[in-house]
Protein backbone atom coordinates (compact mmCIF):
# COMPACT_ATOMS: atom_id res chain seq x y z
CA UNK A 1 0.00 0.00 0.00
CA UNK A 2 1.28 3.57 -0.69
CA UNK A 3 1.12 4.46 3.30
CA UNK A 4 4.22 1.96 3.82
CA UNK A 5 5.83 3.82 0.86
CA UNK A 6 6.42 7.10 2.74
CA UNK A 7 10.08 6.86 3.13
CA UNK A 8 11.63 10.55 2.74
CA UNK A 9 11.29 13.14 5.04
CA UNK A 10 8.72 15.37 4.72
CA UNK A 11 6.79 12.91 2.12
CA UNK A 12 3.48 12.72 4.48
CA UNK A 13 3.40 16.80 4.35
CA UNK A 14 3.46 16.61 0.37
CA UNK A 15 1.08 13.55 0.61
CA UNK A 16 -1.58 15.13 2.43
CA UNK A 17 -1.18 18.39 0.93
CA UNK A 18 -2.03 17.37 -2.68
CA UNK A 19 -4.44 14.75 -1.60
CA UNK A 20 -6.74 17.55 0.13
CA UNK A 21 -6.32 20.18 -2.90
CA UNK A 22 -7.03 17.16 -5.62
CA UNK A 23 -9.67 15.74 -3.57
CA UNK A 24 -11.44 19.57 -3.26
CA UNK A 25 -11.33 19.69 -6.72
CA UNK A 26 -13.02 16.15 -7.23
CA UNK A 27 -9.71 15.20 -9.14
CA UNK A 28 -8.65 11.71 -6.90
CA UNK A 29 -11.07 10.05 -4.73
CA UNK A 30 -11.26 10.00 -0.93
CA UNK A 31 -9.51 6.91 -0.30
CA UNK A 32 -6.84 6.99 -2.75
CA UNK A 33 -6.03 3.90 -4.80
CA UNK A 34 -3.41 1.48 -4.01
CA UNK A 35 -0.76 1.44 -7.07
CA UNK A 36 1.54 -1.40 -6.23
CA UNK A 37 2.56 -2.64 -9.56
CA UNK A 38 2.92 1.49 -11.12
CA UNK A 39 5.26 1.86 -7.19
CA UNK A 40 7.13 -0.90 -8.10
CA UNK A 41 8.66 1.17 -11.20
CA UNK A 42 9.45 4.16 -9.06
CA UNK A 43 12.50 3.86 -8.12
CA UNK A 44 13.63 3.57 -11.59
CA UNK A 45 11.73 6.25 -12.78
CA UNK A 46 13.61 8.18 -10.12
CA UNK A 47 17.32 7.54 -10.52
CA UNK A 48 16.68 7.89 -14.71
CA UNK A 49 14.87 11.07 -13.64
CA UNK A 50 16.99 12.84 -10.92
CA UNK A 51 19.96 13.80 -13.70
CA UNK A 52 16.82 16.21 -15.88
CA UNK A 53 15.06 17.40 -12.66
CA UNK A 54 17.72 17.91 -10.73
CA UNK A 55 19.59 20.14 -13.47
CA UNK A 56 16.01 22.38 -14.62
CA UNK A 57 14.92 22.99 -10.64
CA UNK A 58 17.33 25.83 -10.72
CA UNK A 59 15.54 27.89 -12.80
CA UNK A 60 12.70 26.10 -13.50
CA UNK A 61 11.33 24.26 -9.82
CA UNK A 62 7.16 23.86 -11.11
CA UNK A 63 8.74 21.99 -14.58
CA UNK A 64 11.34 19.64 -13.07
CA UNK A 65 8.59 18.85 -10.16
CA UNK A 66 5.52 19.01 -12.55
CA UNK A 67 6.76 16.77 -15.26
CA UNK A 68 6.52 14.15 -12.58
CA UNK A 69 3.32 14.27 -12.28
CA UNK A 70 2.52 13.88 -15.93
CA UNK A 71 4.99 11.18 -15.71
CA UNK A 72 2.85 9.19 -13.12
CA UNK A 73 -0.38 10.21 -15.32
CA UNK A 74 1.61 8.14 -18.29
CA UNK A 75 2.38 5.27 -16.43
CA UNK A 76 -1.62 4.84 -14.99
CA UNK A 77 -2.39 4.87 -18.83
CA UNK A 78 -0.08 2.49 -19.96
CA UNK A 79 -1.22 0.29 -16.47
CA UNK A 80 -4.60 0.26 -18.02
CA UNK A 81 -3.90 0.04 -21.91
CA UNK A 82 -1.42 -3.21 -21.60
CA UNK A 83 0.57 -3.66 -18.85
CA UNK A 84 2.21 -6.64 -19.86
CA UNK A 85 3.56 -4.79 -22.39
CA UNK A 86 4.69 -1.47 -20.68
CA UNK A 87 5.83 -3.62 -17.53
CA UNK A 88 8.59 -5.27 -19.76
CA UNK A 89 9.80 -1.79 -20.62
CA UNK A 90 13.29 -1.17 -19.36
CA UNK A 91 12.95 2.30 -17.82
CA UNK A 92 9.38 4.15 -18.51
CA UNK A 93 10.91 7.27 -17.81
CA UNK A 94 13.47 7.46 -20.33
CA UNK A 95 11.05 5.46 -22.78
CA UNK A 96 8.69 8.84 -22.56
CA UNK A 97 11.54 11.44 -22.52
CA UNK A 98 13.40 9.52 -25.80
CA UNK A 99 9.90 9.93 -27.19
CA UNK A 100 10.85 13.65 -27.66
CA UNK A 101 12.81 15.46 -25.40
CA UNK A 102 12.43 16.51 -21.59
CA UNK A 103 11.37 20.25 -22.63
CA UNK A 104 8.44 18.95 -24.93
CA UNK A 105 7.47 15.92 -22.65
CA UNK A 106 4.40 17.38 -20.68
CA UNK A 107 3.10 17.78 -24.50
CA UNK A 108 4.22 14.46 -25.70
CA UNK A 109 2.20 12.42 -22.24
CA UNK A 110 -0.79 15.32 -22.97
CA UNK A 111 -1.03 14.59 -27.03
CA UNK A 112 0.17 11.07 -27.79
CA UNK A 113 -0.28 9.13 -24.24
CA UNK A 114 -2.95 10.53 -22.86
CA UNK A 115 -5.45 11.51 -26.03
CA UNK A 116 -6.10 15.17 -24.61
CA UNK A 117 -8.27 17.76 -26.50
CA UNK A 118 -6.73 21.09 -26.74
CA UNK A 119 -8.30 22.32 -24.26
CA UNK A 120 -7.97 19.29 -21.66
CA UNK A 121 -4.71 19.59 -22.50
CA UNK A 122 -4.63 23.46 -21.34
CA UNK A 123 -6.85 22.65 -18.08
CA UNK A 124 -4.45 19.73 -17.49
CA UNK A 125 -1.89 21.92 -17.65
CA UNK A 126 -2.88 24.65 -15.73
CA UNK A 127 -3.60 21.92 -13.01
CA UNK A 128 -0.29 20.57 -12.63
CA UNK A 129 1.15 23.84 -12.74
CA UNK A 130 -0.80 24.36 -9.53
CA UNK A 131 0.20 21.40 -8.44
CA UNK A 132 3.60 22.02 -8.79
CA UNK A 133 3.81 25.30 -7.50
CA UNK A 134 2.23 24.34 -4.09
CA UNK A 135 4.65 21.57 -3.69
CA UNK A 136 7.48 23.67 -4.36
CA UNK A 137 6.01 26.65 -1.54
CA UNK A 138 6.11 23.43 0.61
CA UNK A 139 9.51 22.26 -0.74
CA UNK A 140 10.90 26.20 0.06
CA UNK A 141 9.37 26.83 3.22
CA UNK A 142 10.85 23.79 5.05
CA UNK A 143 13.49 23.84 7.90
CA UNK A 144 16.22 22.39 5.83
CA UNK A 145 19.30 23.76 4.18
CA UNK A 146 19.47 24.48 0.54
CA UNK A 147 21.39 21.71 -1.16
CA UNK A 148 21.93 19.30 1.87
CA UNK A 149 20.90 16.08 2.20
CA UNK A 150 17.67 16.80 3.37
CA UNK A 151 17.14 18.97 0.49
CA UNK A 152 17.81 15.88 -1.62
CA UNK A 153 15.22 13.80 0.18
CA UNK A 154 12.51 16.49 0.25
CA UNK A 155 12.72 16.98 -3.46
CA UNK A 156 12.25 12.94 -4.25
CA UNK A 157 9.98 12.87 -1.61
CA UNK A 158 7.85 15.57 -3.53
CA UNK A 159 8.58 13.88 -7.12
CA UNK A 160 7.21 10.56 -5.33
CA UNK A 161 4.18 12.40 -4.33
CA UNK A 162 3.23 14.21 -7.33
CA UNK A 163 4.16 10.84 -9.22
CA UNK A 164 1.67 8.99 -7.63
CA UNK A 165 -1.22 11.79 -6.94
CA UNK A 166 -0.58 11.91 -10.74
CA UNK A 167 -1.47 8.42 -11.16
CA UNK A 168 -4.19 8.71 -9.08
CA UNK A 169 -5.57 11.43 -11.23
CA UNK A 170 -5.67 9.30 -14.10
CA UNK A 171 -6.93 6.72 -12.80
CA UNK A 172 -9.70 8.52 -11.52
CA UNK A 173 -10.27 10.12 -15.07
CA UNK A 174 -10.39 6.60 -16.87
CA UNK A 175 -13.54 5.24 -14.38
CA UNK A 176 -11.39 3.58 -11.97
CA UNK A 177 -12.69 3.98 -8.31
CA UNK A 178 -11.09 3.17 -5.15
CA UNK A 179 -14.45 2.28 -2.32
CA UNK A 180 -14.40 0.02 1.15
CA UNK A 181 -15.76 -2.97 0.32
Amino acid sequence: MQDEQLKYPFEEKFKEDLATYLQGKDLVDMMLPDIADMEEKWLGIAEAYLPDGMREFADYPTVSLGWMMYIGMAIAKYWDEDWDIYNKVENLYTYLRDRIDYDHMDDYICEKVLLLTADEHKTLADMVGKCAARTNSLLRHLPIAPGSKDAFQAYLAALHQLYFMGAAMQLKRMGYHMTKI
